[in-house]
């Protein structure tokens, strides 16, 4: 499985706490993600998210599809994502690596929101390649990462998690141009518009880049063949 920080550092209970901001900005970049996401959704959807955690997400978005796969490579995290949706017989959590996804072309969407391709390390291009995978042909992939406009308050979330010694430290010295480090050896990038609209064009469907919120910049690939 690909390496990834949060499945080593943080148990699943630290991670139900990365979200338990006390930042309003931040609370609206999480809603603002998925309402993006809720407005394209008809109701009749099989939905896929990959890097679930434990299924903050898909609960939000339950009550807009038919039926809700989230997978995590943290099993941890699965077996909390189990019992927070256990009113939800409609939304199933899977220990899987989403650079090899064990499903065929079902879906009719396929969600990696957060920032989701930086955090689960590896190759973003096998990622979006895989997720496309799952696809059904008129499928979509929705891919977000953080806007540059969001620096100030994504890097005040960070340090609210710190301080909560959720993560490391962070090293403000080397802190800079959309990229945190922390004294542990953490690092979180993220992409800019260039980049995810680079990663589409590999993928050879089409695809459109928007920014959502002043929060978030969106890459949103459809499975035309």
């Amino acid at each position: 499985m690909a390496d990834n920080y949060y499945a080593q550092k943080l148990n699943s209970q630290k991670l139900h706490q990365v979200y338990q901001t006390d930042i309003d900005r931040v609370k609206q970049y999480f809603a603002a993600e998925i309402d993006f996401v809720r407005q394209g959704l008809r109701g009749d959807e099989k939905l896929l998210e990959v890097g679930a955690g434990y299924g903050r997400i898909l609960k939000e978005l339950a009550p807009s599809a038919a039926e809700l796969v989230g997978i995590d490579i943290s099993v941890d995290s699965v077996e909390l994502g189990k019992e927070y949706l256990r009113e939800y017989p409609h939304c199933r959590m899977l220990a899987m690596d989403a650079h090899d996804l064990q499903f065929g072309a079902e879906f009719d969407v396929v969600l990696c929101l957060q920032n989701g391709l930086s955090a689960m390390k590896g190759k973003a291009d096998n990622i979006v390649a895989q997720c496309m995978k799952v696809l059904a042909v008129g499928g979509k992939a929705y891919f977000s990462t953080y806007s540059p406009n969001f620096w100030e308050h994504r890097l005040a979330w960070f340090h609210e998690q710190a301080n909560k010694g959720l993560l490391g430290e962070i090293d403000v010295k080397e802190t800079r141009d959309g990229i945190i480090k922390c004294k542990d050896g953490f690092t979180a990038i993220t992409f800019t518009a260039s980049e995810l609209e680079e990663l589409a064009q590999k993928s050879g469907y089409d695809y459109f880049v928007t920014e959502i919120d002043e929060s978030s910049i969106f890459l949103v690939i459809t499975k035309d063949k």
